[in-house]
């Protein structure tokens, strides 16, 4: 090719790949941040009202999910497991994006979706531990006699009902099976309460227009009480259940003292799964404020996951706790 062809060829303006060189997108720098361990900075009350545990209640979890979170890389050092559960805990605790809680523990988005993923499997998988309803006569009578001296209601073991978890749509065919009675998408949660109020059973895997009874009618703790495995333990429930032999519900027209003494009585006890509610809900925002996961079974795992971690929390005493109502 002749010298001046090709000077030609390479000094012509007109070709666009040339013209535009200057408009083509860069790699944005890499920022390292510095790993914040907010373990070792708040004292337990700071920590508490932050994370919504006490520091000992992190350190069992840490035990018992340790080995599930753990990773190796060759590239860099990975994210400790302590990090990585209180990057998870924040996420619970206020239901803010993914961003938010990345820059408050000093790593990147993509690092905390995937870290939040991941714990919550992992501390669902708990909670055959630690949400569980007790089968020994022992703790049945123990139980029984907490709710008596409540309100004075005989052979109570504990009160059921059902909320709403709000979440987004998750789109397609089956969208609208999620949109509860009031007008928005949800997970409807059943869950028995006791006096202590800890969660004895909770069922996370029904879409928002499902019924309670409905739930209640499916559900494994139903044949476990037909099957007499809780001897003659009794549940309360609210007026939208079905009156049966081990499931209470109030009386409709009462006439007699007995009637209205027995109705204040069931309502009286009634109301710890309604505190239970009010407290978990508090204390983990991101139930009441909605879900943004994209898919039900994320959703599921992060109510299984609050509720292990509400279980968790109640297990300290008064003397030496200060008590997330009282934080809250």
């Amino acid at each position: 090719m002749d010298a001046s062809i090709l000077a030609y060829i390479l000094n012509d303006d007109s070709d666009d790949e040339f013209d535009n060189i200057h408009q083509l997108p860069h790699r944005r720098p890499r920022i390292i941040r510095k790993r914040i361990n907010w373990y070792y900075i708040y004292d337990n009350i700071d920590f508490q009202r932050r994370f919504r545990l006490l520091k000992h209640h992190v350190l069992m979890v840490l035990e018992r999910i340790e080995r599930k979170i753990s990773y190796r890389t060759k590239n860099n050092e990975p994210i400790p497991p302590l990090i990585q559960i209180l990057v998870t805990l924040r996420f619970v605790a206020t239901g803010s994006f993914f961003i938010c809680v990345a820059d408050f523990c000093g790593i990147s988005k993509q690092s905390a979706q995937s870290i939040v993923h991941k714990v919550l499997i992992a501390i669902a998988e708990e909670s055959k531990d630690f949400i569980k309803f007790p089968c020994e006569t022992n703790d049945l009578l123990r139980m029984q006699l907490e709710n008596f001296n409540l309100s004075g209601f005989i052979r109570v073991i504990g009160a059921i009902d059902c909320f709403h978890v709000r979440i987004r749509s998750y789109g397609g065919e089956d969208a609208e099976i999620y949109r509860n009675r009031k007008g928005f998408f949800s997970i409807n949660v059943q869950a028995i309460v006791n006096s202590r109020l800890e969660l004895l059973d909770l069922v996370a895997r029904w879409p928002g227009s499902t019924h309670d009874v409905t739930i209640f009618d499916n559900s494994r703790i139903k044949s476990r009480f037909e099957s007499g495995e809780f001897e003659n333990g009794l549940l309360l429930g609210d007026s939208g259940y079905a009156c049966m032999p081990y499931l209470l519900t109030p009386l409709q027209n009462v006439n007699t003292p007995s009637e209205i003494l027995y109705n204040e009585s069931q309502i009286r006890t009634r109301t710890m799964v309604e505190r239970c509610f009010g407290i978990l809900g508090k204390m983990f925002p991101i139930l009441t404020t909605g879900s943004r996961f994209w898919t039900p079974t994320r959703t599921m795992t992060l109510i299984t996951a609050c509720g292990v971690l509400y279980n968790i929390s109640r297990l300290s005493t008064t003397r030496d706790v200060i008590s997330n109502e009282r934080l809250l």
